[in-house]
């Protein structure tokens, strides 16, 4: 009998072990398929379980959580949401994340080992620490200064602080509220379908994804090019250039919308856009030169981080001649994201040195200690310093009597461009409208504020678009905005 007890111990041993075995499979080997198979709803319900960390605004939140007595428990909300969804992004249980919430979203949702001093504490317990708070870059009077300027037009903004590359506005309109996609059900999957559906396109980001023709905007990289180059050594000289300009290669001539461009200086050409003189000097700088340059400004670069993904703005490294004209006055393939420009602005103003732009200021714990800082780091020179010195004082002539005057500010020190882009078949679509700037208080030791304004409103009379009647007023409302209040970051 003893020896028939034995052999039943032995067996419910091996019994044990083999349980043990297999939890050891589930927990340990099997863990992640279980915890990715879409059957499974716990990690969605432990997700949004809790609040949600928030995003900030002058040190104020912009977004909140919303108990909402469903499975999935807590909702998000946004505070302005159609004014600050181009840095937000939205934080949805049915279609995910986006922009700030999809970046952040390990600190928010409190699953970021850096929110606590002992996360294999969490691990080993199943539990996580309350969601951390994102501070962002982003002040709210230039915001808001930039999305009354837009007024519901196609568009974007983007301003940038030259010395550090801080994001100080990011505006696309016409815009959307995150908020409607918050949740789960038929009302947010009417939203997402009628959102997606619009022909506005309001969930895209502008700003950060869309490239525009950067037009006579980019006429600012070929002037810094051919003055590093030792192509141009004397800005106010002559340039012989005929009025049309004949593209090289072909029988094509190259007109300016305006007059007085013939034999026009370098100087004269920026302050009031001649195409025929600064297309002419991008041939002479040649291709490689103005690929460079390009380079060095932050064009083709497809790994550009704010830390939401930015789009790779366009210089073409294989052209004609004929192609590298057009393309040094902002045309053909040439492409940038309203970003990309203000970056251009922030580079002349910044002596020539680009600093790489950044969206979160820090990131906390609920409780507001730190967690981690941003990354103010440089991209290298975009120019010499002494181009940069020459550059300002070009794009201040544009503003004080060129093409520029709507963004001047009394007290202020500015420089400006702008640019009126062709695009779509034989050039038949309403232009863009464009204006890039930078601003120094009087007396200020370096320029507050470089920013990027593009206006693409095809409800627009084609004849009254330009830089400076559709976008550098916007841009002026943006550096007064910047010039008048005081940074809270």
């Amino acid at each position: 009998m003893i020896r028939y007890i034995r052999w039943c111990a032995y067996f419910c041993a091996l019994l044990l072990l083999a349980l043990l075995v297999n939890v050891g499979r589930v927990q340990v080997w099997e863990a992640a398929a279980y915890g990715a198979n879409p059957a499974n709803k716990r990690p969605a319900i432990d997700r949004y379980a809790e609040p949600r960390g928030d995003i900030l605004v002058d040190g104020r939140p912009v977004t909140g959580s919303r108990d909402s007595g469903q499975v999935l428990r807590y909702e998000r909300t946004y505070t302005e949401g159609p004014l600050f969804a181009p840095v937000t992004g939205f934080s949805s249980q049915t279609y995910g994340t986006s922009f700030v919430e999809r970046a952040e979203d390990p600190l928010l949702s409190g699953t970021d080992p850096g929110l606590s001093a002992f996360p294999l504490w969490y691990d080993l317990s199943r539990g996580r620490p309350g969601g951390g708070n994102a501070v962002t870059t982003i002040r709210a009077a230039l915001q808001r200064a930039a999305y009354r300027g837009l007024a519901g037009k196609r568009g974007a903004v983007a301003a940038l602080e030259p010395a550090t590359g801080k994001i100080l506005a990011l505006v696309s309109s016409p815009s959307y509220d995150p908020g409607e996609l918050s949740g789960t059900g038929g009302r947010v999957e009417a939203a997402w379908a009628r959102l997606n559906a619009d022909p506005a396109r309001p969930m895209l980001n502008r700003a950060l994804r869309e490239t525009y023709p950067p037009g006579s905007t980019f006429k600012i990289v070929t002037a810094a090019a051919a003055l590093d180059a030792g192509v141009v050594t004397d800005v106010d000289a002559p340039t012989r250039t005929p009025d049309p300009y004949p593209l090289p290669g072909t029988h094509t001539l190259l007109p300016n919308a305006g007059t007085g461009c013939e034999d026009a200086s370098m100087a004269e050409a920026v302050r009031w856009s001649c195409n025929t003189v600064m297309a002419k000097i991008g041939v002479q700088v040649g291709l490689r030169r103005m690929a460079g340059a390009a380079d060095r400004f932050g064009f083709n670069d497809a790994g550009l981080r704010v830390p939401s993904w930015v789009s790779r703005s366009n210089f073409d490294t294989d052209m004609s001649q004929d192609q590298l004209a057009l393309s040094s006055i902002g045309q053909f393939n040439t492409r940038a994201t309203p970003l990309q420009m203000a970056m251009v602005a922030a580079a002349v103003a910044n002596g020539g040195e680009l600093r790489s732009p950044y969206l979160v200021d820090r990131t906390t714990q609920d409780d507001g200690s730190q967690v981690r800082r941003g990354d103010p780091r440089s991209l290298g020179r975009a120019m010499s310093p002494s181009t940069a010195l020459r550059m300002q004082e070009l794009m201040v002539k544009v503003v004080e009597d060129g093409t520029g005057r709507n963004a001047a500010i009394r007290g202020a020190r500015v420089g400006g461009k702008t640019g009126t882009a062709q695009h779509g078949v034989g050039n038949a679509g309403t232009p863009y409208a464009w204006f890039i700037a930078w601003a120094r208080a009087e007396g200020a030791p370096q320029p507050a504020v470089a920013v990027a304004v593009v206006v693409e409103d095809a409800a627009a009379d084609r004849g009254g678009i330009s830089g400076n009647g559709a976008a550098a007023p916007i841009a002026r409302a943006v550096m007064e905005a910047a010039l008048s209040a005081p940074a809270t970051n």
